[in-house]
């Protein structure tokens, strides 16, 4: 099964997301919102192209792909600034950097910010609640 790479990316108060090489691209006010409109917009495009890119010939999944500032203003009603840091162990004024396009973090920083949001997803899914 081939994976399509979405691009999201933060647009003030909403999101923007494209799948690089393809006509295909939306808008929407969070991530659910942006799946279930890129998905109807692909299959706009495969209903008006009888010649679809190949990338379109079989299964597929689509997988999000958000840079730093996207993802931290994305999730900043769930992870504060500071809530960032300390899963991350980043400081928390490079958070707010990032989050204003001010710096853009470095691969190893990027790292950081992945291993720790796999870190509290993994510790989250475990938990049930009584």
């Amino acid at each position: 099964m081939a994976t399509i790479k979405v691009i999201v990316e933060y647009a003030g108060k909403n999101l923007s997301a494209y799948i690089p090489d393809a006509p295909i691209f939306t808008v929407g006010k969070n991530l659910n919102e942006i799946r279930t409109n890129i998905e109807e917009a692909i299959s706009l495009y495969l209903e008006d192209n009888p010649s679809p890119l190949e990338m379109f010939g079989g299964d597929y999944t689509l997988e999000l792909q958000l840079d730093a500032a996207t993802f931290i203003n994305c999730y900043s009603g769930i992870f504060t600034k500071s809530a960032l840091s300390h899963i991350t162990g980043i400081n928390e004024r490079q958070i707010w950097h990032y989050a204003a396009g001010m710096h853009k973090p470095r691969k190893a920083q990027v790292q950081k910010i992945q291993s720790g949001i796999d870190r509290i997803s993994k510790e989250l899914s475990q938990i049930c609640i009584l």
